[in-house]
């Protein structure tokens, strides 16, 4: 399981790729903290925190697409699940890879605080409540771009399907609000990311909003595991 999570992240950094998602992290970030915060004066972060969501829709399909679509596009996915190592601890090592370079992409963005601290005192509860809320976010859209990497090969249609999938799973409140039929409105406004991200923005840490991340990110590694089993024994 270390081995495929090293090998894993060093391959983000052996191609452009890893570069090219620090890249979207720190200029995209520094505009938003450049106008919302810098320009105008303020010490307030919520502008920046709230456009992060915009940020990793735009980052998140391009770290997932090669995952597993790669692997399965160079037939090297056949030696992978017959390693001594459990489907999950494939799918999980992948995973946490992903993970740890969002980690390294978002944090850099704790600078912006550290130079708001010289002219205000930060609230570092708000912060780092922030912070488990992009955590959590980047989580769940990470664990549904590898679900997608998952069921095909080819790293385009992985990316575009990812993109789509994150961008409605964000934006269902939004689209909620395009359907007559209280029902179906009801069920899109419930699925929402942005809804439970936004209370994390506004300094709001609740244990149902932590969990619903969890929990969705947790179905979609125990999905992935799901197909990559079919797969081995296809």
């Amino acid at each position: 399981m270390t081995a495929i999570f090293k090998r894993e992240f060093k391959s983000f950094f052996t191609t452009p790729l890893g570069y090219v998602i620090l890249i979207i992290f720190n200029l995209f970030s520094g505009i938003y903290f450049w106008f919302g915060t810098l320009y105008s004066g303020s010490v307030d972060m919520s502008y920046v925190y709230g456009g992060f969501s915009m940020i990793v829709l735009s980052a998140m399909p391009i770290i997932t697409m090669r995952l597993l679509s790669e692997e399965r596009r160079q037939k090297t996915d056949q030696a992978l699940l017959t390693a001594p190592v459990s489907l999950f601890g494939i799918v999980f090592s992948k995973f946490l890879a992903a993970l740890l370079l969002y980690v390294i992409g978002i944090s850099v963005t704790l600078l912006y605080s550290v130079v708001l601290a010289f002219v205000a005192q930060p609230a570092w509860n708000y912060i780092l409540g922030n912070y488990l809320g992009l955590l959590l976010l980047g989580a769940s859209l990470l664990s549904v771009g590898l679900f997608i990497s998952s069921i095909t090969e080819n790293q385009l249609v992985a990316a575009i399907v990812s993109y789509a999938a994150m961008f409605l799973m964000l934006m269902s409140d939004t689209i909620a609000n395009l359907f007559p039929v209280q029902f179906i409105s009801t069920i899109f406004y419930y699925l929402s990311f942005q809804t439970r991200y936004d209370y994390f923005v506004s300094g709001v840490v609740s244990v149902d909003k932590v969990m619903f991340f969890v929990s969705t990110t947790a179905i979609f590694i125990f999905l992935t595991t799901r197909v990559m089993e079919k797969r081995r024994w296809s």
